[in-house]
């Protein structure tokens, strides 16, 4: 199985830290951001890993290098100087991901899940880990109805950026810049989107004070 990490974004909400490094090579706990990722993959037995870059990509190819520190082996998405957004992005670096499933994991957030627990059904589209939503979401995305994600009543929870989807999910999908939920809304109007619940240690570390918590948290101060 491959893996895609989404590592592309500007991070504005996390500036001035990202004026001049890209957000997944803030550090927290001693190394960047993106290499806890990686090195769960490696741990998960997933080595075959994608990066997508633009803004200040060439820093993040030049600290990763082929991922061989990390017990992984990367390729790079090009995206240029421009963002794709997620389902952009993801649809971008199809060619490098393959037609077999494929887990993708955000650069940035942090959490403790075991990503070899991650499966898809023929049944699906796309499996999304779910957590229970933080304070700065507190709508959240999706209902978990068993193992199915819907749109109604109920307890919502959030998605926490890990999952694992086919390239079905892209189906009809052309190249450019576009958001991942309207094709998850699709598959859930098809019945065909699945989550889980993570309820272990999870966070977004999207603004400079989340990233100063999770420092405080891995006894950097």
């Amino acid at each position: 199985m491959k893996a895609m990490v989404l590592a592309a974004g500007r991070g504005e909400r996390m500036r001035p830290l990202t004026d001049h490094t890209p957000k997944p090579l803030l550090v927290a706990g001693g190394k960047p951001l993106i290499a806890w990722h990686l090195e769960a993959l490696a741990r998960a037995g997933i080595r075959d890993v994608i990066v997508n870059l633009s803004w200040l990509g060439a820093q993040i190819r030049a600290a990763l290098g082929d991922g061989r520190q990390f017990g992984v082996q990367l390729q790079y998405s090009e995206e240029g100087s421009a963002p794709l957004e997620t389902g952009g992005g993801i649809f971008h670096a199809l060619p490098l991901l393959g037609p077999a499933p494929f887990v993708v994991v955000n650069a940035d957030t942090f959490a403790d899940f075991d990503l070899s627990s991650l499966q898809l059904s023929a049944a699906a589209d796309a499996s999304l880990v779910m957590v229970s939503n933080p304070p700065q979401h507190p709508q959240g995305d999706f209902v978990l109805d068993g193992e199915r994600l819907v749109v109604g009543q109920g307890p919502t929870l959030t998605y926490s950026g890990i999952g694992i989807f086919s390239p079905a999910l892209f189906a009809g999908c052309t190249g450019g810049t576009f958001p991942l939920r309207p094709l998850l809304k699709r598959a859930i109007a098809a019945g065909r989107l699945r989550g889980q619940h993570h309820a272990g240690l999870w966070l977004d570390i999207g603004t400079p004070e989340r990233l100063a918590a999770l420092r405080v948290q891995l006894g950097d101060v």
